[in-house]
Protein backbone atom coordinates (compact mmCIF):
# COMPACT_ATOMS: atom_id res chain seq x y z
CA UNK A 1 0.00 0.00 0.00
CA UNK A 2 2.66 2.50 -1.04
CA UNK A 3 0.58 4.33 -3.65
CA UNK A 4 -0.57 7.81 -2.61
CA UNK A 5 -2.79 9.61 -5.06
CA UNK A 6 -1.78 13.02 -3.70
CA UNK A 7 1.22 12.90 -6.07
CA UNK A 8 -1.06 12.53 -9.11
CA UNK A 9 -4.25 14.44 -8.23
CA UNK A 10 -5.62 16.50 -11.09
CA UNK A 11 -3.43 14.93 -13.77
CA UNK A 12 -4.65 13.96 -17.25
CA UNK A 13 -5.93 10.58 -16.04
CA UNK A 14 -7.96 12.24 -13.28
CA UNK A 15 -9.48 14.67 -15.77
CA UNK A 16 -10.90 11.90 -17.95
CA UNK A 17 -11.90 9.60 -15.08
CA UNK A 18 -13.62 12.30 -13.07
CA UNK A 19 -15.28 13.95 -16.06
CA UNK A 20 -16.87 10.61 -16.98
CA UNK A 21 -17.78 9.94 -13.35
CA UNK A 22 -19.48 13.32 -13.00
CA UNK A 23 -21.31 12.82 -16.28
CA UNK A 24 -22.70 9.47 -15.10
CA UNK A 25 -23.79 10.99 -11.78
CA UNK A 26 -25.60 13.74 -13.65
CA UNK A 27 -27.53 11.06 -15.55
CA UNK A 28 -28.42 9.25 -12.32
CA UNK A 29 -29.70 12.50 -10.80
CA UNK A 30 -32.28 12.92 -13.57
CA UNK A 31 -34.55 10.59 -11.61
CA UNK A 32 -35.88 11.84 -8.29
CA UNK A 33 -35.36 8.66 -6.29
CA UNK A 34 -32.01 8.26 -4.58
CA UNK A 35 -28.98 6.28 -5.70
CA UNK A 36 -25.89 4.91 -3.98
CA UNK A 37 -22.24 5.40 -4.89
CA UNK A 38 -19.74 2.77 -3.73
CA UNK A 39 -16.09 3.75 -4.15
CA UNK A 40 -13.84 0.77 -3.40
CA UNK A 41 -10.45 2.54 -3.45
CA UNK A 42 -11.48 6.01 -2.33
CA UNK A 43 -8.23 7.73 -1.26
CA UNK A 44 -8.49 10.79 0.97
CA UNK A 45 -11.25 12.50 -1.03
CA UNK A 46 -9.72 15.97 -1.38
CA UNK A 47 -6.22 17.07 -2.40
CA UNK A 48 -4.26 20.25 -1.72
CA UNK A 49 -2.48 21.28 -4.92
CA UNK A 50 -0.04 23.37 -2.87
CA UNK A 51 0.96 20.42 -0.68
CA UNK A 52 4.43 18.92 -0.96
CA UNK A 53 3.23 15.83 -2.84
CA UNK A 54 1.52 17.84 -5.59
CA UNK A 55 4.40 20.30 -5.82
CA UNK A 56 6.97 17.53 -6.19
CA UNK A 57 5.37 16.09 -9.32
CA UNK A 58 3.39 19.04 -10.67
CA UNK A 59 1.26 16.59 -12.66
CA UNK A 60 -1.87 18.69 -12.27
CA UNK A 61 -0.33 21.44 -14.41
CA UNK A 62 -0.60 19.14 -17.47
CA UNK A 63 -4.09 18.04 -16.47
CA UNK A 64 -6.68 20.36 -14.98
CA UNK A 65 -4.17 23.22 -15.15
CA UNK A 66 -4.17 23.16 -18.95
CA UNK A 67 -7.94 23.22 -19.15
CA UNK A 68 -8.07 26.26 -16.91
CA UNK A 69 -5.74 28.12 -19.28
CA UNK A 70 -7.56 27.25 -22.52
CA UNK A 71 -10.72 28.44 -24.20
CA UNK A 72 -12.80 25.30 -24.70
CA UNK A 73 -15.41 24.62 -27.34
CA UNK A 74 -19.07 24.80 -26.34
CA UNK A 75 -19.38 21.01 -26.62
CA UNK A 76 -16.40 20.29 -24.34
CA UNK A 77 -17.50 22.97 -21.88
CA UNK A 78 -20.92 21.33 -21.65
CA UNK A 79 -19.46 17.84 -21.23
CA UNK A 80 -17.11 18.94 -18.45
CA UNK A 81 -19.74 21.07 -16.68
CA UNK A 82 -20.69 18.59 -13.90
CA UNK A 83 -17.03 17.90 -13.10
CA UNK A 84 -16.14 21.58 -13.27
CA UNK A 85 -19.06 22.40 -10.96
CA UNK A 86 -17.59 20.06 -8.35
CA UNK A 87 -14.11 21.57 -8.72
CA UNK A 88 -15.48 25.10 -8.35
CA UNK A 89 -17.57 24.09 -5.34
CA UNK A 90 -14.62 22.80 -3.30
CA UNK A 91 -12.60 25.91 -4.18
CA UNK A 92 -15.41 28.38 -3.57
CA UNK A 93 -15.06 29.80 -7.08
CA UNK A 94 -12.59 29.84 -9.96
CA UNK A 95 -9.41 29.67 -7.86
CA UNK A 96 -7.66 26.32 -8.14
CA UNK A 97 -6.19 25.39 -4.75
CA UNK A 98 -7.91 22.07 -4.07
CA UNK A 99 -8.71 19.12 -6.27
CA UNK A 100 -11.66 16.86 -5.41
CA UNK A 101 -11.17 13.11 -5.58
CA UNK A 102 -14.02 10.86 -6.60
CA UNK A 103 -15.68 10.84 -3.13
CA UNK A 104 -15.83 14.62 -2.97
CA UNK A 105 -17.03 14.90 -6.56
CA UNK A 106 -19.81 12.42 -5.81
CA UNK A 107 -21.04 14.07 -2.64
CA UNK A 108 -20.76 17.57 -4.07
CA UNK A 109 -22.96 16.62 -7.01
CA UNK A 110 -25.27 14.51 -4.87
CA UNK A 111 -28.58 15.22 -3.18
CA UNK A 112 -30.05 14.64 0.27
CA UNK A 113 -31.63 11.35 -0.82
CA UNK A 114 -28.39 9.87 -2.20
CA UNK A 115 -26.06 7.65 -0.16
CA UNK A 116 -22.32 6.92 -0.30
CA UNK A 117 -19.98 4.17 0.84
CA UNK A 118 -16.32 5.16 0.60
CA UNK A 119 -13.86 2.37 1.20
CA UNK A 120 -10.12 2.89 1.74
CA UNK A 121 -7.72 0.23 3.03
CA UNK A 122 -4.76 2.54 3.76
CA UNK A 123 -5.22 3.45 7.45
CA UNK A 124 -3.93 7.03 7.27
CA UNK A 125 -5.92 7.79 4.15
CA UNK A 126 -8.99 6.17 5.65
CA UNK A 127 -8.70 8.41 8.74
CA UNK A 128 -8.37 11.49 6.52
CA UNK A 129 -11.39 10.37 4.49
CA UNK A 130 -13.48 9.85 7.63
CA UNK A 131 -12.49 13.28 8.94
CA UNK A 132 -13.42 14.91 5.63
CA UNK A 133 -16.96 13.53 5.78
CA UNK A 134 -17.52 13.72 9.52
CA UNK A 135 -21.05 15.00 10.03
CA UNK A 136 -22.29 14.06 6.55
CA UNK A 137 -25.00 11.54 7.34
CA UNK A 138 -25.14 10.40 3.73
CA UNK A 139 -21.63 8.95 3.96
CA UNK A 140 -20.24 5.76 5.49
CA UNK A 141 -16.47 5.15 5.44
CA UNK A 142 -15.10 1.60 5.53
CA UNK A 143 -11.61 0.09 5.61
CA UNK A 144 -11.97 -3.20 3.75
CA UNK A 145 -9.93 -4.62 0.93
CA UNK A 146 -11.47 -2.92 -2.09
CA UNK A 147 -12.56 -6.15 -3.75
CA UNK A 148 -14.12 -7.43 -0.55
CA UNK A 149 -16.12 -4.20 -0.47
CA UNK A 150 -17.71 -5.08 -3.82
CA UNK A 151 -19.13 -8.29 -2.38
CA UNK A 152 -20.01 -6.71 0.97
CA UNK A 153 -21.86 -3.64 -0.32
CA UNK A 154 -23.83 -4.94 -3.29
CA UNK A 155 -26.70 -4.83 -3.96
CA UNK A 156 -27.52 -1.41 -2.49
CA UNK A 157 -30.83 -0.81 -0.75
CA UNK A 158 -31.70 1.86 -3.33
CA UNK A 159 -31.33 -0.56 -6.27
CA UNK A 160 -29.85 2.33 -8.24
CA UNK A 161 -26.29 3.51 -8.30
CA UNK A 162 -22.68 3.34 -9.35
CA UNK A 163 -19.75 1.27 -8.15
CA UNK A 164 -16.29 2.73 -8.83
CA UNK A 165 -13.29 0.40 -8.76
CA UNK A 166 -10.07 2.39 -9.01
CA UNK A 167 -7.17 0.28 -7.69
CA UNK A 168 -3.56 1.51 -7.48
CA UNK A 169 -2.12 -1.23 -9.74
CA UNK A 170 0.80 -1.77 -7.37
CA UNK A 171 0.95 -5.55 -7.72
CA UNK A 172 0.64 -8.05 -10.55
CA UNK A 173 -2.71 -9.59 -11.36
CA UNK A 174 -4.83 -6.46 -10.96
CA UNK A 175 -6.65 -6.98 -14.26
CA UNK A 176 -7.66 -10.49 -13.14
CA UNK A 177 -8.98 -9.15 -9.82
CA UNK A 178 -10.94 -6.45 -11.64
CA UNK A 179 -12.54 -9.03 -13.93
CA UNK A 180 -13.57 -11.13 -10.94
CA UNK A 181 -15.00 -8.00 -9.31
CA UNK A 182 -16.99 -7.29 -12.49
CA UNK A 183 -18.51 -10.76 -12.33
CA UNK A 184 -19.25 -10.40 -8.61
CA UNK A 185 -20.84 -6.98 -9.12
CA UNK A 186 -22.97 -8.17 -12.05
CA UNK A 187 -24.14 -11.20 -10.10
CA UNK A 188 -25.24 -9.08 -7.14
CA UNK A 189 -26.42 -5.92 -8.91
CA UNK A 190 -26.99 -6.61 -12.60
CA UNK A 191 -28.56 -3.24 -13.41
CA UNK A 192 -26.05 -1.04 -11.56
CA UNK A 193 -23.51 1.16 -13.30
CA UNK A 194 -19.98 -0.15 -12.85
CA UNK A 195 -16.92 1.97 -13.61
CA UNK A 196 -13.39 0.53 -13.55
CA UNK A 197 -10.25 2.63 -14.01
CA UNK A 198 -7.04 1.17 -15.46
CA UNK A 199 -3.63 2.45 -16.60
CA UNK A 200 -2.43 1.87 -20.14
CA UNK A 201 1.16 0.69 -19.80
CA UNK A 202 1.06 -2.54 -21.80
CA UNK A 203 -1.30 -2.26 -24.76
CA UNK A 204 -1.46 -6.02 -25.28
CA UNK A 205 -2.41 -6.58 -21.64
CA UNK A 206 -5.15 -3.94 -21.88
CA UNK A 207 -6.55 -5.47 -25.06
CA UNK A 208 -6.60 -8.91 -23.38
CA UNK A 209 -8.42 -7.40 -20.39
CA UNK A 210 -11.06 -5.82 -22.63
CA UNK A 211 -11.50 -9.06 -24.56
CA UNK A 212 -12.19 -10.94 -21.32
CA UNK A 213 -14.46 -8.16 -20.08
CA UNK A 214 -16.76 -8.79 -23.06
CA UNK A 215 -17.33 -12.30 -21.73
CA UNK A 216 -18.50 -11.26 -18.25
CA UNK A 217 -22.10 -10.85 -19.37
CA UNK A 218 -22.53 -7.25 -18.23
CA UNK A 219 -24.61 -4.95 -20.42
CA UNK A 220 -23.90 -1.73 -22.33
CA UNK A 221 -20.16 -2.12 -21.85
CA UNK A 222 -17.86 0.61 -23.22
CA UNK A 223 -14.17 1.42 -22.85
CA UNK A 224 -13.05 5.05 -22.89
CA UNK A 225 -9.30 5.48 -23.29
CA UNK A 226 -6.85 8.32 -23.70
CA UNK A 227 -3.08 8.47 -24.02
CA UNK A 228 -1.22 11.78 -24.01
CA UNK A 229 1.82 10.32 -25.77
CA UNK A 230 2.80 6.87 -27.05
CA UNK A 231 1.72 4.65 -24.13
CA UNK A 232 4.53 2.17 -24.60
CA UNK A 233 7.36 4.66 -24.23
CA UNK A 234 9.32 4.88 -21.00
CA UNK A 235 8.59 7.54 -18.41
CA UNK A 236 5.55 8.57 -16.37
CA UNK A 237 2.13 7.11 -17.07
CA UNK A 238 1.06 8.06 -20.59
CA UNK A 239 -2.41 6.58 -20.87
CA UNK A 240 -5.43 5.45 -18.90
CA UNK A 241 -8.96 4.28 -19.46
CA UNK A 242 -12.28 3.59 -17.83
CA UNK A 243 -14.48 0.60 -18.50
CA UNK A 244 -18.16 1.38 -17.92
CA UNK A 245 -20.83 -1.31 -17.60
CA UNK A 246 -24.51 -0.40 -17.91
CA UNK A 247 -23.36 2.91 -19.32
CA UNK A 248 -25.98 5.63 -19.77
CA UNK A 249 -27.25 5.38 -23.33
CA UNK A 250 -25.69 8.58 -24.68
CA UNK A 251 -22.40 8.38 -22.79
CA UNK A 252 -20.41 6.76 -25.60
CA UNK A 253 -21.73 9.17 -28.23
CA UNK A 254 -21.16 12.28 -26.10
CA UNK A 255 -17.67 11.21 -25.04
CA UNK A 256 -16.59 10.31 -28.57
CA UNK A 257 -17.62 13.78 -29.73
CA UNK A 258 -15.37 15.67 -27.28
CA UNK A 259 -12.47 13.26 -26.81
CA UNK A 260 -10.36 14.44 -29.79
CA UNK A 261 -10.38 18.04 -28.51
CA UNK A 262 -9.65 16.97 -24.94
CA UNK A 263 -6.76 14.78 -26.09
CA UNK A 264 -5.25 17.57 -28.18
CA UNK A 265 -5.35 19.86 -25.14
CA UNK A 266 -3.68 17.33 -22.84
CA UNK A 267 -1.11 15.84 -25.24
CA UNK A 268 2.52 16.00 -24.10
CA UNK A 269 4.28 14.11 -26.89
CA UNK A 270 4.11 12.20 -30.14
CA UNK A 271 1.55 9.45 -30.48
CA UNK A 272 -1.24 10.94 -28.37
CA UNK A 273 -4.70 9.52 -29.06
CA UNK A 274 -7.98 8.27 -27.68
CA UNK A 275 -10.86 5.95 -28.40
CA UNK A 276 -14.37 5.07 -27.27
CA UNK A 277 -14.86 1.37 -27.83
CA UNK A 278 -18.30 -0.27 -27.48
CA UNK A 279 -17.63 -3.82 -26.26
CA UNK A 280 -21.18 -5.14 -26.02
CA UNK A 281 -23.96 -4.65 -28.57
CA UNK A 282 -26.21 -1.76 -27.55
CA UNK A 283 -23.47 0.19 -25.82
Amino acid sequence: MNYRHAFHAGNFADVLKHAVLARILAYLARKENGYRVIDTHAGVGLYDLAADEALRTGEWHDGIGRLRQTRLSAALTDYLAPWNDAVRAVNGGDALLLYPGSPKIATTLGRLQDRYVFNELHPEDRDALAALFAGDRRVRVEGLDGYVAVRAELPPHERRGLTLIDPPFEVAGEFDRMLKAMRDAHKRFATGVLMLWYPIKDVAAVDAFLKEARETGVGRLIAIEQWVRDPETTGPLAGAGVLVANAPYRLAEETAAILPELTDLLAVGEGAGARVLPLVEGA
